[in-house]
């Protein structure tokens, strides 16, 4: 143990966080064996701090232990020399799982031999700059320097960030000048035009009890048209904002540190993988920071270690990025535990808390008995808080409790409550934590937020915000509340997901038939869709719920622009074309987008023989069937080509198994009532089918479901399709790179995939089914 602590602390790491890597099995192992690689290439005395900062993150990143030879020696060769190269190398290698990688394309996609210089930064800079001057000079420091920046960093995609953003400032700063009185009035509004009386609703919100999707694009909506938040600094012109006598001097020292910056953070408790509604969290508290060029933080709520697992911290950053946020910066409850510690005994101090010996059971409800120790003396409080830092007390034992009313009735809420459980990032240092309501909003504070944005069922919680943080004379944000996004045919609950994954209902968090984000992502939807969906949702105020489809409808837009078409057919029926040669060899050139055949094309063989959809061809003709029959041909896209039956060919219990049909030329022809896709020397691959996992609306509601929701799984969920036939022109791409099978739908490749079989998820079908469930 103590060989290993001395090795992780050689490469940079603190005492403590080597001790906690080695709590880590599987982290630790990894780790070692980087090291190890690494002492290889360059010697054990090259591994500086900021390499073995590169080494540890790999090693507590990478999903595939198999590549960390590969990584490592661009980390120790220093080709890798940055968080965001080596995020870039990371999800290349989680892209292409298939071996050899293209190192050409490898170092290409995360920036290696790109040296970024001062001199190129202030040059694109000075080129943003010039291009938006007549503007910056109308509007001065008004206009949104967001702009500046994105196209800044667009231009130099592996520069520091704090860098390009400096030379932003100075730039700017040397064009107009310092700013003036002028420039920190209140900017006017632009006077609303009357809108007619049945216009009149709030953005996105709901008119006779019907969701209107909103046309606006997020940007515009966060960008204030319908928000009507304060001003950072203005805190206090905000309905309900509690003024102390430190109120002004306070918010005078905050705008000292932030500038008068929006700052904005996304607040997740890593104990569940995000769903479908913290979608809309992201996009609002991100979305709000950006639309007002402020800063948005990701900080883990992590104040409730029994529950909290590396993957969740994980799976909740790779979730923000993937929307396509940034986070300023990720932070940690737990960064701030020793400070919050300090602020309880100063509360106590203050007579405002109190230590308490009501069992858990005891406080529930919102008609719980008083306290008894209620008015105990400040010192023997303070006592028992410090006995309950050092162990002393069983959980449960005691509670610290704080001496004030919420909105919703609740009597003096719990600050600190005892849990013998190592915590994740801190160990065994603590067997007191924090609760949500002691905690959250004094983060907020640290961290100098001007907008706690969070849903509506936290509005009987604003009462104690604002409590807490004047009882403490410190830095009082503003805590807005905005409506929750639900969705119908599903369950998002933690708990109940669990469920679905130990019955074996779903395979795991990132089922595809599941609404949590990373089993979104699995079935192939685009994270665009997800947040134009939000979008269209709106910012409201009032809670949502929508239907499925409608999420579906934002997923086929995007995927109609950016899916590559291609053929594939999903239950094959063998076509020999008998006037064709045997050794006869055909390429056929299939444009990948119909209506811009400029976006590019690819080519697929044609030969003697085809394989088209069995629902394509039927032995008796119908009426109102345009497809093929042994009395009607019909024509195979992009070939040139009309077939017809000449024979069929049955087995011994008289299914179809194959055609024989001749061709003609679509020139010489007469012109068939329809053209089906097919294939020739195609891939065999396998297709999974989707459809909703529950069979009502909503699965959780005893009147609708009395069984409860385990009893309203739709038993055809899913079909898997294992001997489907796609074209060859796919053979070499990614997880989760998506196509639209022509006439079947859109589909995305799944991460089961590998070398010898491809494996393809339904994202959606090409139209709304108004025939589902």
């Amino acid at each position: 143990m103590a060989d290993a602590t001395t090795l992780f602390v050689s490469i940079g790491l603190s005492e403590q966080k080597a001790k906690e890597t080695l709590k880590n099995e599987a982290l630790s192992s990894t780790l070692k064996d980087a090291i190890a690689q690494a002492q290889n290439v360059v010697g054990s005395a090259a591994i500086d701090k900021a390499m073995g900062t590169l080494l540890y993150s790999m090693a507590s990143r990478i999903k595939d232990t198999g590549r960390l030879g590969f990584l490592t020696e661009y980390i120790a060769k220093r080709k890798i020399t940055s968080d965001l190269q080596l995020s870039a190398a990371l999800e290349f290698v989680k892209s292409h799982p298939q071996d050899p990688l293209d190192r050409s394309a490898f170092e290409s996609s995360c920036g290696v031999g790109v040296a970024i210089t001062p001199e190129q930064i202030e040059d694109v800079v000075e080129q943003v700059i010039k291009k938006y001057k007549n503007q910056l000079k109308e509007e001065r420091y008004r206009f949104n320097m967001g702009l500046l920046m994105g196209e800044a960093r667009a231009g130099l995609k592996w520069a520091d960030g704090k860098i390009i953003k400096n030379e932003v400032d100075m730039q700017v700063l040397h064009l107009l000048g310092p700013k003036t009185e002028a420039d920190l009035e209140k900017k006017p509004k632009a006077p609303k035009a009357k809108a007619p009386e049945k216009e009149k609703q709030e953005v996105g919100g709901a008119v006779n009890g019907e969701v209107k999707m909103e046309a606006k694009s997020l940007m515009e909506q966060l960008r204030g048209v319908a928000l009507n938040f304060h001003k950072p600094g203005e805190n206090f012109k905000t309905e309900g904002y509690v003024v102390t006598p430190n109120t002004m001097s306070l918010l005078k020292k905050h705008l000292e540190t932030t500038r008068g910056q929006v700052r904005t953070r996304f607040p997740p408790e890593p104990n569940g993988i995000l769903h479908i509604g913290h979608a809309k969290a992201i996009n609002f508290n991100f979305g709000y920071a950006k639309a007002n060029s402020g800063i948005c933080f990701l900080r883990y709520d992590d104040t409730n270690p029994e529950k909290e697992e590396e993957k969740y911290f994980t799976a909740i950053r790779d979730m923000v990025e993937w929307l396509g946020y940034t986070p300023y910066d990720v932070t940690h409850a737990s960064d701030n535990f020793q400070q919050l510690y300090d602020w309880a005994e100063e509360l106590i101090r203050r007579g405002q808390a109190y230590v308490c010996h009501q069992r858990g059971e005891e406080l529930k409800g919102h008609n719980a008995p008083p306290s008894p120790w209620r008015d105990r003396p400040v010192e023997e409080s303070l006592i028992l808080f410090q006995r309950m830092k050092k162990g002393m007390f069983a959980e449960g034992e005691a509670t610290l409790r704080m001496k004030m009313v919420m909105e919703d009735g609740k009597m003096d809420p719990v600050a600190y409550r005892i849990k013998y459980t190592p915590h994740h990032r801190t160990g065994d240092t603590w067997c007191i934590y924090p609760t949500y309501d002691y905690t959250h909003c004094l983060c907020d504070s640290i961290e100098q937020i001007t907008h706690s944005l969070c849903t509506k069922e936290f509005q009987a919680r604003r009462s104690s915000y604002y409590w807490l943080c004047n009882a403490l004379d410190v830095y009082c944000p503003v805590q807005w509340e905005y409506g929750r996004l639900n969705l119908t045919y599903t369950v998002v609950s933690k708990r109940k997901i669990i469920k679905l994954v130990e019955m074996g209902v779903v395979r795991d968090w990132d089922d595809p038939r599941l609404f949590t984000l990373t089993a979104l992502r699995r079935r192939g939807f685009p994270p665009q869709a997800i947040n134009n969906f939000c979008a269209r949702v709106g910012v409201t105020v009032a809670q949502v719920t929508m239907e499925p489809h409608l999420l579906e409808a934002c997923v086929r837009e995007v995927l109609n622009e950016q899916a590559p078409r291609v053929m594939a057919v999903l239950e094959p029926l063998k076509v020999t074309i008998t006037n064709l040669a045997s050794e006869s060899q055909m390429s056929v050139r299939v444009p990948d987008f119909p209506a811009n055949e400029a976006k590019g094309s690819h080519m697929v063989p044609f030969s003697r023989v085809v394989y088209i959809e069995q629902s394509d061809f039927r032995e008796v003709m119908e009426k109102g069937y345009k497809r093929l029959t042994p009395d009607q041909p019909v024509g195979l896209r992009h070939a040139g080509y009309v077939i017809s039956v000449k024979r069929v060919i049955k087995d011994a219990s008289g299914k179809v198994t194959e055609l024989e049909v001749t061709c003609a030329t679509t020139d010489s022809a007469e012109k068939p009532k329809a053209f089906i896709h097919w294939v020739s020397k195609p891939l065999e691959c396998e297709v999974r089918l989707y459809e909703r996992l529950f069979l009502h609306k909503n699965p959780e509601d005893s009147a609708e479901v009395p069984g409860g929701f385990l009893s309203d799984i739709n038993p055809n969920s899913l079909h898997i399709i294992q001997d489907a036939l796609v074209d060859q022109s796919v053979a070499n791409t990614k997880v989760f790179n998506k196509f639209q099978f022509e006439r079947v739908g859109y589909f995305s490749v799944d991460p089961d995939s590998t070398p010898k079989k491809l494996v393809f998820n339904r994202t959606v079908t090409l139209k709304e089914d108004p025939g589902k469930i």
